[in-house]
């Protein structure tokens, strides 16, 4: 039996909607890991890039379960001694709720150029509005 491989040109990528509004972080990033990789086609093959395009609206309005929204906290090192700073979860949120998303969902996909590849195929939006209508993307209830 022969295993099949998907040339580059074969694979076919779709453009897949999903509103944040009150959706729990961990299990919306997931999804989104999901169908950035191409897991969700009959195709998939962990060396090519299968997956598909993926729109989050309302950024803002994530939610975290538990008491996580007290607790956790973003941290980013200069490199300098005491470099290091400690944003916590309600400050980012203020502030760049996308990058939020983005962080949970990199954290998810391989740590490789592939996985460089696979993030930039994510695209964030704070407000209902985005510019990818042109696309028609489906629109996916997570």
């Amino acid at each position: 039996m022969k295993t099949l491989t998907p040339k580059p040109t074969e694979i076919k990528r779709d453009w897949y909607l999903i509103d944040a509004n009150e959706q729990t972080l961990g299990r919306l990033s997931t999804k989104v890991a999901h169908l950035l990789k191409g897991k969700n086609k009959t195709y998939y093959v962990p060396h090519l890039d299968c997956g598909d395009f993926v729109i989050i609206v309302n950024a803002d309005k994530i939610v975290l379960s538990g008491s996580k929204e007290l607790q956790k906290e973003y941290q980013a090192y200069s490199g300098y001694p005491g470099g290091l700073k400690k944003i916590p979860f309600k400050r980012m949120l203020s502030s760049r709720p996308e990058n939020i998303i983005f962080k949970a969902v990199k954290g998810m996909l391989p740590k490789n150029s592939l996985g460089r590849q696979m993030i930039k195929k994510l695209k964030i939006y704070v407000e209902e509005t985005h510019p990818h209508s042109a696309q028609k993307p489906v629109v996916l209830s997570v």
